[in-house]
């Protein structure tokens, strides 16, 4: 049977993983959310999650930022936004990983996100109703997100 993760290594007894799919979250917001907290320790990316859900931080929009406003905060890069809904579906998926990786017996302390990716699903069609008998569509995309997280080695 194949991977389905995007990343070689679950194998690694070291490692846990978890993923959702079909989460009615914009694919942009998540592609931006997942390049932001690539690599940080888990317990700072809940962290910064739950501030951008409570629109305290935000997130910098380097790949789709047309037309899109400057936010304070922001170190290096001056455009940035509030995705709060799909902060809350990563932020469900990374506290499934924690849960995950403490049910392996990893210390959930020294955890850090070795792998997080964002993947277009199945688009949802749907259509509003117009005048004269026409129709608009009305499409909701969906998206796939996996995360690996792996126990930090303290030598």
């Amino acid at each position: 049977m194949g991977n389905k993760y995007a990343y070689n290594g679950i194998d690694n007894p070291k490692t846990a993983c978890a993923m959702a799919k079909t989460l009615k979250i914009s694919p942009k917001h998540s592609v931006e959310i997942c390049r932001e907290i690539r690599g940080m320790k888990l317990s700072k990316a809940k962290d910064y999650l739950a501030d951008v859900i409570e629109m305290k931080k935000a997130i910098p929009f380097k790949r789709h930022n047309k037309k899109v406003g400057h936010r304070k905060g922001l170190k290096g890069w001056p455009t940035g936004r509030y995705p709060v809904k799909a902060s809350k579906s990563i932020l469900n998926v990374l506290e499934s990983a924690e849960a995950n990786a403490e049910y392996k017996g990893l210390n959930t302390e020294d955890l850090f996100i070795e792998h997080i990716s964002s993947h277009r699903g199945i688009i949802i069609r749907g259509f509003i109703p117009r005048a004269f008998g026409r129709s608009t569509p009305f499409n909701t995309p969906t998206t796939h997100i996996q995360v690996v997280v792996m126990e930090e080695q303290n030598d």
